[in-house]
């Protein structure tokens, strides 16, 4: 009895692998039939949010070139003003000394007006040369706005015509998890990880593995037939599940 109870839970611990396992190829079927849009998609809006950031930083910088014309028109004004104040000052002179120290201070303040003026000129020319990069980048961003929009409706037909579908299986696979111990489903989901197709759970089909179609011996095909332990490919490691009855058909006499 003990012997029947072991293999119940054996062929139970394969049926619900190789239940998983046709749920898995099913969505993998959908996610083929989408192709590399999804991914192309997912690049176009990393691509997007790249040139924003970029259109974000030069903005950034020349509000910050702005800021610095304005300091520098501000600090103008006042050297104007402090001009203005000296040259008053040096018409009420009791010598020739005060008479000097003002014409120096007087030098110093049209100095820091040229500096201004030469600085808020080397502000504009940045200025401008960061509006006429803003100004491509704003154009490649547009072109490849208008990519992502042609690649996400081409997607959204795709999504729509397997939606149903993919909803359902999704849940399904849900409800088959459940039914798979960890202690299988981690080698399971490495397995899938490791081949293209996402095949970690196969049929002996012909008598070949139907994973890697390497011959399977008459014996192992009987152990898997028998279902008392679980049993894996020894070539490509993918679990056996069952050995799948080739039905011949009969000859028909002449």
């Amino acid at each position: 009895m003990a012997a029947v109870a072991t293999e119940s839970t054996i062929a139970q611990k394969l049926e619900a692998l190789l239940k998983l396992q046709t749920i898995d190829s099913a969505l993998d079927s959908i996610k083929k039939m989408r192709g590399d849009l999804p991914e192309e998609v997912r690049d176009l809006e990393d691509e997007i949010a790249g040139i924003e950031t970029r259109i974000n930083k030069f903005n950034r910088e020349i509000a910050s070139l702005e800021e610095e014309i304005s300091k520098n028109r501000g600090n103008k004004k006042e050297a104007e003003k402090l001009v203005n104040k000296y040259k008053d000052q040096q018409m009420n002179v009791r010598n020739n000394r005060e008479y000097d120290a003002i014409s120096k201070e007087i030098e110093l303040q049209q100095l820091e007006m040229e500096l201004a003026d030469k600085r808020v000129r080397e502000f504009e020319f940045k200025i401008l040369n960061k509006r006429d990069e803003v100004s491509e980048t704003e154009t490649r961003l547009s072109h490849r706005q208008k990519d992502l929009d042609a690649k996400r409706k081409e997607l959204d037909v795709l999504i729509a015509e397997s939606e149903e579908d993919e909803v359902k299986y999704l849940k399904d696979r849900e409800k088959a998890v459940k039914h798979v111990e960890d202690h299988l489903l981690r080698p399971y989901n490495k397995l899938r990880g490791n081949y293209i197709n996402g095949l970690a759970v196969v049929m002996v089909k012909r008598g070949a593995c139907g994973g890697c179609f390497n011959v399977v011996p008459p014996q192992r095909q009987a152990d898997i037939k028998d279902k008392k332990r679980i049993i894996v490919c020894e070539h490509c490691g993918r679990v056996l599940a069952d050995v799948e009855d080739v039905i011949v058909p009969e000859k028909k006499g002449r």
